[in-house]
């Protein structure tokens, strides 16, 4: 991999010439500690620097057969170039997740993802998912229009197609999945055929997945599974084994993954946690090394205690370092915040906002928003509950403000919901 970097990465070429690293001292996995890091900015700067070329492969190693995109923290999103080659290694790949998660022939597959602007790879590869499975597989189309072909559909149709085709498997953004359940109970829909929700996209707490399992049992789906699906565009996807698990690396053969110190580059002993970071070992497209992913993690090499696999484990809790922020000069988790909000079956939808306390004067103080929609049977006295455990979990006091469930989240306009945004002058404006 790092020889195919060496003659037509030109990313790869000046970062290790301008390191002075000759990629033949490279021989062990040992030694790419010896490589500098990759980060995502570096990336969504150049992405066209990343995408090896070389004319003297062979053609399905040449062949363009996908471009995927992730998001930055840019306007517009970052392509991923993918070759046949290195779609047929995702197959590969996908074969095995399928095999970990427990996914078969028998099964129909729910695509729940928003068809967007651009190809988003979970969207995307929902199909690959299934081919290597055998699965049969349908999409909903959920999202909000755009262009003049307005193809979407609404939320009453997706529930009405899962339930049409008896989907055993609902694949998508936990936030829409959940949002599709309570529609289905206040429908009465019969989804009794559903036995596993693969979900991805967003941080979710315990309560959350326990909330889902709840409404699938009201429509008398027998013990339902939530897996919660781990990884990104640029490495694909982690499975779980069972409920709440670490996530497996399905193919290591194709990945190799660190966990590093993000100043240094120093990699970290197993079991510590810091930055991950993968490493592309089989990749023709774009090809990314030692690519730091942003997740604080630990890695666990040791034979899986549940079901005996020998391949890396990628062990949470997932913090992404992008997210901790500042807010009345604390430096604060908002993953804390969200678990607190997501454990309380009152509320039905949240978003937190960080703003200043006066929009016209942009020396004020910070405040935290945490606006609420409420289930119809919760009372707007919950509002002081609320308040209460926003404090608790990262101390500092918000303010709550009881809002119609629209105008936090749109199923029919919006990909997913978005939990967390800050509206500060001295920020980018980030929303999440």
């Amino acid at each position: 991999m790092l020889s195919l970097c060496a003659r037509g990465h030109k990313f790869y070429q000046k970062q290790w010439g301008d390191a002075g690293v000759n990629i033949a001292d490279i021989q062990t996995i040992d030694d790419l500690e010896n490589l500098p890091l990759t980060h995502k900015q570096e990336l969504m700067a150049a992405p066209e620097d990343f995408r090896l070329n070389l004319p003297d492969l062979p053609l399905h190693e040449r062949a363009l057969w996908e471009v995927l995109y992730t998001t930055g923290s840019t306007s517009d999103p970052v392509p991923l170039y993918n070759t046949t080659y290195d779609y047929h290694a995702y197959l590969h790949q996908s074969q095995i997740v399928a095999d970990i998660s427990g996914i078969g022939e028998s099964d129909v597959i729910a695509n729940l993802f928003p068809l967007t602007p651009a190809p988003m790879g979970a969207f995307v590869r929902s199909a690959g998912n299934a081919y290597a499975a055998g699965a049969t597989i349908f999409a909903a189309l959920p999202g909000g229009a755009f262009g003049p072909f307005d193809v979407h559909r609404s939320l009453d149709q997706a529930v009405a197609r899962v339930e049409k085709h008896r989907a055993t498997i609902l694949w998508g953004v936990p936030s829409y999945i959940r949002r599709l359940l309570i529609r289905a109970l206040e429908l009465k829909s019969d989804l009794s055929s559903v036995r596993m929700c693969a979900i991805t996209g967003e941080a979710t707490s315990p309560a959350l997945r326990e909330d889902i399992r709840r409404c699938l049992r009201e429509m008398g789906a027998a013990q339902p599974v939530i897996f919660n699906r781990y990884g990104s565009t640029e490495m694909g996807a982690f499975a779980q084994c069972q409920e709440e698990g670490d996530w497996h690396n399905p193919s290591p053969e194709l990945q190799y993954h660190e966990i590093v110190d993000p100043e240094t580059g120093r990699r970290l002993p197993d079991g510590e946690r810091g930055t991950l970071a993968v490493t592309h070992l089989d990749k023709r497209g774009t090809a990314l090394i030692r690519f730091v992913v942003g997740d604080i993690v630990s890695i666990d090499r040791t034979p899986c205690p549940h079901c005996g696999r020998t391949s890396e484990r990628v062990v949470g809790p997932v913090v992404r370092t992008k997210d901790l922020i500042k807010v009345k000069g604390m430096l604060i988790n908002p993953d804390v915040l969200l678990d607190a909000l997501q454990s309380m079956p009152a509320i039905a939808e949240f978003q937190i906002v960080i703003q200043q306390e006066d929009a016209t004067d942009p020396l004020s103080m910070d405040e935290m928003l945490i606006r609420v929609a409420l289930q119809n049977k919760a009372d707007a006295s919950i509002a002081e509950e609320i308040a209460a455990r926003g404090r608790k979990a990262v101390n500092v006091t918000p303010r709550v403000e009881i809002v119609a469930m629209e105008d936090i989240y749109n199923a029919g306009a919006q990909t997913k919901a978005v939990r967390f945004v800050d509206r500060r002058s001295s920020s980018a404006s980030t929303v999440r």
